[in-house]
């Protein structure tokens, strides 16, 4: 639907100016409503103007939330204003229609929160109540300045971007690759699982938490409408997943039907979902089989340059593996896999079995990687995900390969073991 049924019959009630007493009693309504969304105190946004940062018009989600703060300055008729220029350019932007509505519906009598009109779907305005809960928030806690999500340890020279979602904010954030370095760029409104995260199995209607990579580019010609734009499938279930039972597939990063703008913060099947002009940003920084796509219940941020001290030790780790393993000392090699390792259905036993009878065959062996990138996973201090480009060669074999490797501490402040290895 374009706009609810409450926002049609208040749209008739539209006049020239608010008068002034009406324009005090919808501030002091308006107010008590924003203060519902768990977004700032009465106080605050009443008497304090300088309460929300600065906002730069620059899209649709910033324009409605400064309309928000105008209504709290009680500037009624700019707000409105500002509303009708977001709807505009975006007619299916439902949130918007529905704090039109609410406007124009305070003329002729009190509202007490918002959406507040009859013959409208409950779930309808609960679930743009908390869109719009999720959009005033990401403008009142901005990304933290000088810090960057935890997860991007090293960026490999040929990663252009990285995406991080945070489904607990309803947000994706983009980090420009910087000498293998994050460095922010821009953030999104995203909608997520209908039943939450930690997805299980197939039709649980989750989205999953951890690491994942883009593997897929598919273009808007060869989708349904209800997937918008365009969709970029994610490699859901990883390495990781498939180990611990997790079922499902087709989780995506997508966009929206034609008569939708965007849709409530959780209400997908499993996919992060964008409005189709985020989704067309957003797809322009993806590379297939080398973005990282990593989501978290909630992003933990640090300070930049903090990760150097468990990137320098793994980098170490890396090497002493490659070194051990050109060198042809096979059970040094060997001692760099932890007993919980798994690759091909092996177990480490059988593996160990398999790599000491391919080394006894060698005469020479020598083992080149690069591009190298590690991904701390979501929620957990001790896994890592590693990419890194191999070159291998030997007195009877060569090959070059992407290869992914799992590492993980076995014991606290234990060293870092492979515990999964294979092809990217």
């Amino acid at each position: 639907m374009a706009h609810t049924a409450g926002a049609s019959r208040a749209m008739r009630l539209a006049g020239p100016a608010f008068p002034k007493h009406i324009q005090s009693r919808t501030t002091t309504v308006t107010a008590g409503v924003i203060v519902a969304f768990g977004f700032l105190a009465f106080g605050a946004l009443a008497s304090d103007h300088s309460a929300l940062p600065e906002l730069s018009i620059t899209g649709p989600e910033t324009m409605l939330v400064k309309s928000m703060q105008e209504i709290a300055e009680s500037r009624m008729d700019s707000a409105l204003s500002g509303v009708e220029q977001v709807l505009k350019t975006n007619p299916n932007f439902r949130l918007a229609h529905l704090i039109k509505g609410d406007l124009l519906l305070a003329r002729s009598r009190p509202i007490s929160n918002i959406g507040d009109t009859a013959g409208v779907s409950p779930q309808n305005i609960a679930d743009l109540r908390d869109e719009a809960r999720a959009r005033l928030l990401r403008h009142q806690e901005p990304v933290p300045p000088n810090m960057a999500p935890k997860y991007l340890v090293q960026m490999p020279p040929e990663q252009k971007y990285a995406i991080v979602a945070d489904t607990g904010k309803s947000r994706l954030y983009i980090y420009q690759n910087v000498g293998g370095q994050p460095r922010y760029l821009s953030d999104y409104y995203i909608s997520s699982g209908k039943n939450g995260t930690q997805k299980l199995k197939e039709g649980d209607k989750k989205t999953p938490i951890g690491v994942y990579f883009v593997t897929a580019n598919v273009p808007r010609e060869k989708l349904t409408d209800f997937y918008g734009g365009g969709a970029f499938p994610l490699n859901y279930p990883n390495e990781w997943d498939k180990r611990h039972g997790r079922s499902g597939f087709g989780i995506w990063l997508h966009g929206t039907p034609s008569d939708t703008y965007s849709r409530p913060p959780r209400a997908s099947d499993g996919c992060v979902v964008l409005a189709n002009q985020d989704l067309r940003s957003v797809g322009a920084a993806l590379q297939v089989g080398i973005t990282p796509v990593i989501i978290s219940n909630e992003v933990e941020w640090v300070k930049s340059g903090a990760e150097t001290a468990l990137r320098s030790k793994l980098v170490q780790h890396l090497e002493k593996w490659r070194r051990d393993w050109e060198g042809g000392n096979t059970e040094a090699y060997i001692g760099h896999y932890g007993r919980d390792f798994f690759s091909g259905g092996q177990s480490l036993a059988e593996w160990s079995r398999h790599k000491r009878q391919v080394n006894t065959a060698k005469n020479w062996i020598k083992v080149r990687i690069s591009n190298i990138g590690i991904f701390l996973y979501p929620g957990r201090d001790d896994l890592v995900v590693v990419n890194f480009d191999q070159e291998y060669s030997s007195s009877n074999l060569s090959n070059k390969m992407k290869k992914r490797q799992y590492w993980m501490r076995e014991q606290k402040n234990g060293p870092w073991k492979i515990i999964y290895e294979g092809t990217a």
